[in-house]
């Protein structure tokens, strides 16, 4: 193992040893490659710069105590991927293919795996781009699959302790029949405005409202939104909003612990009946929400109790990283085991 500071890693990027990379050409995916440069080579007319032929996925690989490494619901993110693929016309990275990528990566670079508590986990960056040159707009011929690796801290520096929030309404995060359903950069690179708003601000992260009707919760920034009340875990439905493989689980285990789930609209006015909030995805895993400000209509809504996680999303968070590492049964057979 390298020598890092894993207990004040940031959330950013550090050089590993290697990536790996397969070409589709000729209608057909090629062998993996192993590469330990940091660079591509693109055409000046490649999709992936021109029309936005470019999705990306998010996954971790875990050291448990036992020091086996653990990976999280891959196939959630081989689906993903795929229908990202087929939504912006590119060619799909078959299964099998993304996850040995996947594996040959984080094998390859084992030494950059945190140690167990040390709060650091090893990020993993599937990527995949239109490399065929188009000037109509029309999809590629040629794409690049790559996987990248790279050691990270938590999401937020303060870690698991409650964030304030921001109600955001002059941006939206996507169309209500756009992109946002799938993970393409372009619904990230809309989201930087608000951001830079929110942090100029003092606050952690922008809450979109649906960008239809301005009336209901969409997502939390590049997270989704979750509530708690009279033990009903509550998330937004909607087309605009990213299927995260974080919320998906969370939903399985507030069921598994006894709680009701409802996947539906929520009107911004219902913040005000919540028990506990939480901003959840592959980063920051669960991000309890202290309070959420709508400045607009000078409202403020408490959700934290003294600024402390709510017991619930306390729960939820030790049940969930207790499976990503090994310390709970893997009830659902959601671990991949790296060998």
């Amino acid at each position: 193992m390298i020598d890092l500071d894993w207990r004040n890693l940031p959330f950013g990027y550090i050089k590993t040893n290697y990536n790996v990379r397969c070409y589709f050409r000729n209608d057909k995916w090629g062998e993996l490659e192993i590469s330990s440069s940091e660079e591509i080579i693109l055409h000046i007319a490649a999709t992936a710069l021109h029309y936005g032929q470019e999705a990306f996925e998010g996954l971790k690989a875990y050291r448990g105590k036992d020091g086996k490494i653990r990976l999280f619901r891959i196939d959630e993110n081989v689906k993903r991927m795929a229908d990202t693929a087929t939504y912006i016309r590119m060619a799909i990275p078959p299964g099998d293919l993304f996850k040995d990528a996947v594996k040959k990566a984080v094998k390859l670079n084992s030494e950059f795996i945190p140690p167990y508590e040390s709060g650091a986990t090893l990020y993993i960056r599937p990527l995949l781009i239109g490399t065929g040159p188009q000037i109509g707009v029309k999809p590629a011929h040629e794409f690049l699959f790559m996987v990248f690796v790279t050691p990270v801290g938590p999401y937020y520096k303060h870690g698991f302790n409650p964030i304030d929030v921001v109600i955001e309404r002059d941006s939206d995060r996507s169309a209500p029949l756009g992109t946002g359903h799938i993970k393409v950069g372009g619904n990230y690179a809309g989201g930087m405005i608000s951001q830079d708003k929110a942090s100029n601000l003092g606050y952690a992260v922008s809450l979109y409202v649906d960008p239809k009707e301005k009336k209901y919760i969409d997502e939390a920034g590049p997270a989704n939104f979750f509530g708690i009340k009279n033990n009903t875990y509550i998330t937004p439905d909607s087309h605009s909003i990213l299927p995260s493989v974080t919320n998906k689980s969370l939903m399985q285990l507030a069921e598994h612990l006894g709680m009701k789930v409802e996947r539906r609209k929520v009107p911004v006015e219902e913040l005000a009946t919540l028990e506990e909030a939480g901003a959840c995805g592959t980063a920051a895993v669960i991000s309890p929400i202290n309070k959420i400000v709508d400045i607009e209509n000078n409202i403020t809504y408490n959700i934290a109790k003294d600024c402390k996680p709510g017991p619930k999303t306390i729960l939820l968070y030790e049940n969930l990283t207790g499976i990503q590492y090994g310390l709970q049964p893997d009830l659902f057979n959601w671990i991949t085991i790296v060998e």
